[in-house]
């Protein structure tokens, strides 16, 4: 049996400690006071206090004097690992987290003549009758990623798309009309996502936001689907956008920083 760490010598117990108060923060405890980091790691009020200054001192953590939470900068202790994967490597994860905290379907998708090729995917449960793996594909302008990656195109490479795409109703709310679709893709362009609702199959409507690339432009997006009977955040379309739209935009934030940090 291989020894521990701790067991030759090679355990610092102090770094451990450390990452155990970075650790306690969450979801459920962004902000804490001194008594409840102590408690949440189980060390004493005096070393809980010297980490907590610590990493207030490295710009890790911000405190009030009261409250302690952490910064966007420790986002940068993954980022090594992070910035030596591929897009669905460093997609992957980032969505199974999205999923957990959403308790919805997540995927990452990128743009392919006129379709989306999903190139990352974790499902909760079965919503459509067709399955969604990677290397599925669907046509863009019945999809939220699709409307995504194609408000994120030069005017001239979209117009080319609205001239030679083939408007075919997938359901009886798929929009068919350029000229809606248009104006459609201009307000996601401003607003930086795209709700679709029931239009590429009935029951179903997803919520998509871009990823973007260390130039700005938008290489990928990622998107989480519902039922629209069940959406998460409530049952009205504005709730389910409501309740899914942060978790996504955070998600595609952390993407695109480590995509920055990898250039």
């Amino acid at each position: 049996m291989s020894e521990t760490p701790a067991a030759h010598g090679q355990y610092v117990q102090s770094l451990a400690r450390g990452l155990s108060v970075i650790r306690a923060f969450d979801a459920d405890h962004v902000s804490m006071t001194l008594s409840e980091v102590s408690r949440r790691t189980g060390l004493t009020r005096a070393t809980a206090r010297r980490f907590l200054l610590t990493l207030v001192e490295l710009g890790y953590m911000r405190t009030d004097g009261r409250n302690f939470e952490l910064t966007a900068l420790v986002l940068a202790l993954g980022y090594s690992y992070l910035s030596g994967q591929t897009l669905p490597q460093l997609a992957q994860p980032l969505l199974e987290d999205l999923s957990r905290k959403i308790s919805e379907s997540t995927s990452a998708s990128i743009l392919d003549g006129q379709e989306i090729v999903y190139v990352a995917r974790i499902h909760t449960r079965r919503l459509m009758r067709v399955g969604i793996a990677v290397g599925t594909r669907f046509p863009a302008y019945a999809t939220s990623m699709g409307r995504v990656l194609l408000a994120g195109l030069p005017e001239p490479a979209l117009e080319q798309y609205l001239a030679e795409v083939h408007l075919e109703p997938l359901t009886e709310r798929t929009v068919t009309d350029t000229a809606v679709l248009r104006e459609e893709i201009r307000r996601i362009r401003e607003a930086g996502w795209a709700v679709v609702d029931q239009e590429l199959e009935a029951g179903l409507r997803s919520v998509a936001v871009p990823v973007r690339g260390p130039g700005g432009e938008v290489i990928a997006a990622i998107n989480t689907s519902m039922q629209a009977s069940l959406g998460a955040g409530g049952s009205t379309l504005e709730e389910a956008v409501a309740g899914v739209l942060p978790h996504l935009q955070q998600a595609s934030a952390t993407i695109t920083a480590a995509l920055e940090a990898r250039s």
